[in-house]
């Protein structure tokens, strides 16, 4: 079942995912000659290069032998004929000289190839632009960035610390596109309780939303009473409760020691800021950031091709190298619930 729709509704959430708003940070202008000429050179950075041209393949040279264990019959013939080009011009997703299609078919120690394939074809059949594909592909395959290491231990959190996966949010409570953005973190927790370990991490734009730092003052101090998800659902819910009196409130109906809650809520502004600094070392400029395995995420904003990317890691992280990858699932698993995902 296609998910144009909802691609179409969420692509406005992020900035991780190709076009669409964001809670953006404010940016102060200098006047230094060199802060100019850095900021043209971040201009010019990943996202606004020139691309290189792919390989032209002539229609009559499009090779459509099936890849073994991926059942594109869903698609038509013209997407078809889009994904199989796409197979011979996109390089092998483990960095070698040759294309995906030699990876899937004869690069047994590429593991993350079957992956890719079929992350290609989910993207066409989404019916995205050609350019968007390419670009969403190459920021998962081609991005040579070092992942980025969090200190994590003890934080906000849904699911099991001990998940073999990661995933950090930098998010504002007071960012629409943050409150859009919820119920795909939700579905994403749902769908793989065992696997994933997702991280809350405060990064409040107090010059557009006044009341975010109270509002993350408030998860940080249900937190320390074992109530950050409760607290931070119901900061969602009540966006015009941020300021102090609301949160009091909000944390009297979940239940928390009020006497504690208010020393909580008081030292906590030390911690949002050190999480908002951490955020700013690692490149977050708006709201919502994910890192996934420490690692930007920049992939539709769709439980879907979360479950991609978790999938794929699941089978290809703790592999020894040269060891050939399992067969990846044909579908990831989709919400059970399709309120689970944003509408318009």
């Amino acid at each position: 079942m296609r998910q144009l729709i909802q691609l179409a509704t969420l692509a406005l959430c992020a900035p991780l995912f190709l076009t669409g708003a964001s809670c953006k940070k404010e940016s102060k202008a200098s006047t230094d000659p060199n802060d100019v000429v850095k900021a043209a050179d971040a201009a010019g950075g990943k996202g606004s290069a020139k691309k290189e041209p792919l390989p032209v393949i002539k229609p009559e040279d499009i090779d459509k032998t099936p890849v073994p264990g991926l059942d594109v019959s869903k698609l038509e013939d013209k997407d078809q004929t889009t994904f199989y080009r796409f197979l011979m011009s996109f390089s092998s997703p483990c960095g070698k000289a040759h294309s995906l299609r030699t990876s899937v078919s004869t690069d047994k120690a590429c593991r993350r190839a079957p992956f890719a394939a079929r992350y290609l074809a989910a993207l066409i059949e989404d019916q995205l632009p050609e350019d968007d594909v390419r670009e969403l592909w190459e920021a998962k395959y081609k991005d040579a960035s070092e992942p980025v290491a969090f200190e994590l231990a003890g934080g906000p959190h849904e699911g099991n610390e001990d998940a073999p996966i990661h995933i950090v949010e930098y998010f504002d409570y007071g960012c629409p596109a943050c409150q859009a953005f919820k119920p795909v973190m939700d579905a994403v927790v749902e769908q793989n309780p065992s696997s994933v370990c997702i991280y809350y991490r405060m990064f409040p734009l107090t010059d557009k939303h006044p009341d975010s730092m109270s509002a993350a003052q408030a998860a940080i101090a249900a937190h320390a009473q074992g109530k950050f998800v409760e607290m931070h659902n119901a900061l969602f819910e009540h966006t015009d409760s941020h300021k102090r009196a609301g949160v009091m409130e909000l944390a009297r109906k979940i239940g928390l020691n009020m006497a504690k809650f208010q020393v909580d809520y008081d030292s906590a502004e030390s911690e949002v800021k050190t999480q908002q600094k951490e955020g700013d070392k690692a490149g977050v400029d708006g709201t919502p950031t994910i890192f996934f395995a420490g690692r930007r995420y920049e992939g539709p904003p769709h439980p879907k091709y979360f479950g991609y990317w978790i999938q794929e890691e699941l089978a290809v992280a703790p592999a020894k190298e040269g060891t050939p990858a399992e067969a990846p699932p044909e579908t990831p698993e989709t919400p059970k619930d399709p309120a689970k995902a944003p509408t318009p």
